[in-house]
């Protein structure tokens, strides 16, 4: 079995697990009720997606 002639420094390891830091979650706001959710998806509030209601809701009136 192949097995490291050196050890890696760790500043070479920690420039390899530079991009591995979890990032968050990237949040816009509906423009018909102002709810923060992620982008690319339907506004579960409202049901408002791309311009138009996508998901007719109870609540559409509020």
């Amino acid at each position: 079995m192949a097995v490291p002639k050196r050890k890696h420094s760790n500043s070479r390891t920690g420039k390899r697990r530079s991009h591995n830091a979890i990032k968050p979650k990237q949040l816009t706001f509906c423009p018909k009720c102002s709810s923060a959710l992620p982008t690319h998806v339907v506004c579960p509030t409202c049901g408002y997606y791309m311009g138009r209601t996508v998901i007719e809701s109870d609540e559409a009136g509020s």
